[in-house]
């Protein structure tokens, strides 16, 4: 039975209840608690609002009481019945409780809204996050994209990234890796190219081509492959190099050498001739595609929004 307590006017605990001064403040969401048990009158009632227990919250209430020192509640097993020290209590609790409800109804969103960042290579957000956009638009018009097209591995953390799009899991055990898709890098050329300089068809042969080299995944010249699943060592000794994925395609299809590109992101160009798959015996080893993430315990909806979708639809190739 619901029982209503009027209250008077609210005094100072600190004069009613001395250790209310020392209270840890970890404490605080059992004065809430306690004023909604007061409100709904019940235990049972209280704990339906909150999805606990009656136990619970009948446990939450005697540990307030044994912090505060004094008894709050009469219990019965028909009813509850404030008393003095409780009704002052109330009178403070509530307003601890209605701060809290209403900071917890301005964190609920129903539609996920807001702005989130992402980071990815120039050559990723055009071939395939841009034409995932529209559809996400259509089904989260209320989020807002920050999209940061960067061709060098940015501090999620320390630039307050929310994603990123990357080649391999996280080493940071700070960040969180769910795989996109798994890809080979392979060898590719420009006709002109190839006319000029024959296609290669061994080992030999590709030293003595010039190349263009991806300066992120390049200590030196080496390039690591594999020639029908056994690995082997090339050192081009005429290359050229960039920190563009992007930009490297264009420098091969402008015929200046050739290059390990993903074959997802040149579909169009193979499509079109501009570029030509050489050597197809030869590839790397498989890499995974991540989407990254700060790890945390709470993800914004509208960010856990992004990360669905893109794990969803987000398959390369």
């Amino acid at each position: 039975m619901r029982k209503t307590i009027r209250i008077d006017k609210a005094i100072n605990l600190e004069w009613i209840v001395p250790n209310m001064s020392t209270i840890n403040i970890s404490h605080l969401r059992l004065l809430a608690t306690y004023a909604l048990v007061v409100d709904c009158g019940s235990f049972a009632e209280a704990a339906r609002r909150v999805q606990s227990s009656r136990s619970r919250v009948s446990e939450q209430i005697s540990q307030l009481e044994s912090q505060l020192g004094v008894r709050l509640l009469q219990r019965s097993t028909r009813q509850l019945t404030i008393t003095d020290e409780g009704k002052m209590v109330y009178a403070e609790a509530k307003k601890l409780h209605d701060i809290i409800q209403s900071i917890d109804q301005s964190l609920v969103e129903p539609i996920p809204s807001g702005r989130v960042s992402i980071t990815v290579t120039n050559d990723i957000a055009h071939k395939f996050l841009l034409p995932l956009l529209p559809n996400f638009k259509a089904k989260y018009p209320e989020i807002s994209l920050n999209v940061i097209t960067s061709d060098q591995r940015l501090d999620l953390i320390a630039e307050n990234i929310d994603l990123g799009i990357r080649i391999g899991l996280p080493r940071d055990d700070a960040l969180i890796g769910r795989v996109l898709y798994q890809e080979r890098f392979s060898l590719y050329a420009s006709k002109e190219y190839i006319e000029k300089h024959t296609e290669p068809s061994s080992i030999n042969e590709l030293q003595n081509h010039r190349w263009i080299l991806l300066q992120q995944l390049n200590v030196g010249a080496s390039q690591h492959l594999m020639l029908d699943e056994i690995p082997f060592e090339a050192t081009p000794t005429q290359y050229e190099i960039s920190n563009s994925p992007h930009f490297i395609q264009e420098m091969v299809k402008a015929g200046l050498g050739i290059s390990t590109l993903l074959p997802s992101t040149v579909k169009n160009e193979v499509a079109e001739g501009s570029l030509v798959r050489i050597f197809p015996r030869v590839s790397s080893a498989p890499l995974l595609f991540t989407l990254v993430y700060p790890s945390r315990m709470h993800v914004p909806s509208r960010t856990r929004a992004l990360i669905d979708y893109l794990v969803e639809t987000c398959r390369f190739g």
